[in-house]
């Protein structure tokens, strides 16, 4: 009875006890469907991580160009500011780079302790709304600074730390998932990939749909945000978090992706 019941639930069959024969009604959901519904499982989230990888680009357009040479999701980039700054490079923020580097980190050891508590699916919702709310909370306190100048440096230091934990975040909930060329903030690896198993490298492109769309992603999201940014630093950031509101909402596995 119990392998019985396991066929059923692995291929979505009913068996007949009473003639030994699977029922008629088995064909109803074969094989085939539970691949299917697998595969748009993973489809969703291939565009979660890639909507996610846009958004970057615009969190990056906004710190980098808006927040005085940082970055609060990149934290590769932004190590390298914070030595250029030690090096006595100009216009460079020192602090604000510091200040992205500790909430980023304090931002993904909260989405790491999440994970921990959570189950899995419950914890990709609550880390992308709580990265959200982080991006909401930086879009308010942005229009409250207005533009960047002296006089709202404290405010805007407010923006870089929300901005940073937001991305702290996220980025511990997508390592979870441990999606291969998809980690939504950096594009090393996935570019060196696409071209170390290119065809001109001697291998077959694997996953180079993947890695190219991630690239196009992040490209995308940086000229929006270049352009959003002609409004003000408000509105990019609330586009950022009405992006990680819907993903948080869309449905997704991590089968076989």
């Amino acid at each position: 009875m119990v392998r019985l019941q396991v066929l059923k639930e692995e291929y979505g069959t009913v068996f007949d006890l009473r003639n030994g024969h699977f029922h008629p009604d088995s064909e109803r959901r074969p094989v085939s469907i539970r691949m299917n519904e697998s595969s748009r499982e993973n489809t969703g989230l291939i565009v979660v991580l890639l909507v996610m990888t846009a958004a970057t680009g615009i969190v990056d357009a906004v710190s980098y160009l808006g927040l005085g040479h940082i970055f609060t999701a990149n934290m590769t980039g932004n190590v390298v500011l914070m030595g250029f700054g030690l090096g006595g490079a100009s216009g460079i923020s020192l602090s604000r780079s510091v200040i992205a580097l500790v909430c980023f980190m304090l931002g993904a050891a909260a989405g790491g302790r999440m994970g921990r508590h959570i189950d899995p699916r419950q914890s990709r919702i609550s880390g992308l709304l709580v990265e959200a709310a982080l991006l909401f909370v930086a879009a308010a306190i942005s229009f409250k600074a207005g533009g960047p100048n002296d006089t709202n440096a404290a405010m805007l230091d407010g923006v870089v730390a929300s901005t940073a934990m937001a991305m702290g975040l996220r980025n511990a909930v997508v390592r979870k998932l441990g999606v291969a060329d998809l980690t939504t903030t950096v594009l090393t690896l996935t570019i060196a990939g696409l071209a170390a198993d290119s065809a001109l490298a001697g291998d077959g492109n694997p996953r180079w749909r993947r890695r190219c769309a991630g690239t196009v992603s992040m490209l995308a999201g940086a000229a929006a945000g270049a352009a959003l940014l002609r409004f003000s630093l408000t509105v990019p950031l609330l586009v950022c978090g009405t992006l990680a509101m819907v993903c948080a909402f869309i449905r997704f596995d991590t089968t076989r992706v």
